[in-house]
């Protein structure tokens, strides 16, 4: 997975100026050049603006934009490393553009659902982070204990809570009901903390039928988007009620937006995601038995994706983040191709960007809008945005600031080459089973380079991230 243009200069480990004739600023794409010091954004000037005598590493036409904030990855270490760690993890984000990953608290054991849960997986990534790292706490439960918890992991710097309505597929991380997510995002809201939600309705899934066989139509009769849709009507109720800030987590079913739009024109403060595989790929062309397109939601049909790309276009969408969600090829039933039997995941952190650029650039969109997409709209949900920012002045952002190119931002950047194609191949991906759908497809756009606070990050080099706190 390699390209670029012809001539260029390779990128230095460390950047004191770097410019290009093609910089995504928050106001648009233009000729600049991005001043660097001690790891934070001090000036964005035109091109020619540069002091004599320090270092500049031009880019030509080569895109700087910057790194992408993905806050929905599943690490799985401590417990379930053989599934995924934070040193492949964060290997692969690197490699795909991203800089800043906010971990989910299941799958790991213990799941993060307390100061010592917390505790042990600091303790597991410390050290050997490629990028910036956060961390979701869990809710499993809403009695005394359980809020006090969500209080104290709130206290120590997780970036919100996430609850399942559905069961989780981990047994240590139960789903909760919506009297008990009520309870707890009550508590969430006195907190000012987001709660974020896998939304669907067990009810609706109890009726549907089983899921079995190598036919992925049997896994997607399984979750129907009723399912979705009826989840996403119940959290725009409760936020109603308690006032809570609520994220639904990888919506599928482009159906529920009507419950979106609806909460955004009552004035509710819930938002929606989704991911580049519901972008991607539709129903119609999973072959059977390819269990490794399986995930929960699942990917719809044709008619559904292109209801999802009309409503990223209608800014309906908080972000797009990748749910990586990696397991071992045995749980993946690779050998069976048993999509009844299979773990549903998707693992993309690496791959995120290129797909959506691909399908983004079909359908009209330029770079402005996928980083809008994917490094100031999720660094914003989490609080590690600065809305409405400009490039410099009285605007400039505060420290530790992601998502954009801008005064007082980290220097979280990439070097893109946008019209540089690729074909998917397994063995070149840096997570830790290379098992993905997008294997032998060609996607548009390579990063040629990711730099975290001004110096380069990938697997070669030292583990230059660090552990985020709210």
């Amino acid at each position: 997975m390699s390209g670029g243009q012809a001539g260029a200069a390779t990128p230095p480990d460390a950047v004191e100026v770097i410019r290009s004739r093609r910089v995504v600023l928050p106001d648009g794409e233009r000729p600049a050049a991005v001043h660097v010091v001690d790891g934070r954004i001090t000036a964005v000037t035109a091109p020619g603006e540069v002091p004599s005598g320090v270092a500049v590493t031009d880019l030509g036409d080569l895109v700087l934009m910057p790194g992408v904030v993905d806050t929905h990855v599943h690490v799985n270490e401590p417990g379930r490393t053989e599934w995924e760690g934070f040193a492949s993890a964060t290997r692969a984000a690197a490699a795909g553009g991203v800089t800043t990953i906010i971990d989910m608290p299941l799958n790991s054991i213990p799941p993060t659902t307390s100061l010592d849960a917390l505790a042990a997986k600091r303790a597991a990534a410390e050290g050997q982070v490629a990028v910036d790292v956060g961390f979701w706490g869990g809710i499993i439960g809403a009695d005394a204990r359980r809020l006090d918890d969500l209080a104290a992991l709130h206290d120590a710097g997780v970036f919100g809570f996430k609850a399942f309505l559905a069961p989780s597929g981990v047994e240590e991380f139960p789903h909760v009901s919506l009297d008990v997510l009520a309870a707890a995002s009550r508590h969430a809201a006195r907190m000012d903390a987001l709660t974020v939600v896998h939304a669907e309705s067990p009810s609706v899934l109890a009726e549907a039928p089983e899921a079995a066989g190598r036919t992925f139509a049997s896994w997607l009769r399984s979750r129907p988007p009723a399912a979705e849709k009826a989840a996403v009507a119940s959290l725009a109720a409760l936020t109603a009620s308690t006032g809570a800030r609520l994220h639904v987590l990888h919506l599928a079913a482009a159906q529920a937006l009507d419950d979106v739009v609806s909460a955004r024109e009552a004035g509710l403060p819930m938002t929606v995601e989704t991911c580049p595989h519901y972008l991607t790929f539709t129903a119609e062309e999973v072959p059977d038995g390819a269990t490794v397109f399986k995930c929960a939601p699942p990917i719809r049909e044709r008619a559904n994706l292109d209801r999802l790309w009309d409503g990223l276009a209608a800014g309906l969408f908080a972000g797009v983040v990748t749910d990586h969600s990696p397991a071992t090829p045995a749980l993946k039933s690779v050998e069976t191709g048993d999509f009844g039997t299979a773990w549903g995941g998707i693992a993309s952190v690496q791959l995120g960007l290129a797909a959506v650029w691909t399908q983004a650039r079909r359908r009209g969109h330029g770079l402005v809008d996928v980083v809008q997409w994917m490094c100031s709209g999720p660094a914003d949900l989490v609080g590690l945005g600065a809305p409405g920012l400009g490039t410099g002045g009285a605007g400039a952002a505060p420290s530790g600031t992601k998502g954009r190119i801008a005064v007082g931002a980290d220097a979280d950047l990439v070097v893109f080459d946008p019209d540089a194609t690729f074909v998917v191949e397994p063995s070149l991906l840096r997570h830790r089973h290379p098992l993905t759908p997008y294997a032998g497809r060609t996607l548009d756009g390579v990063v040629l380079a990711t730099y975290l606070r001004g110096r380069r990050a990938d697997g070669s080099r030292p583990a230059r991230g660090r552990l985020l706190s709210r």
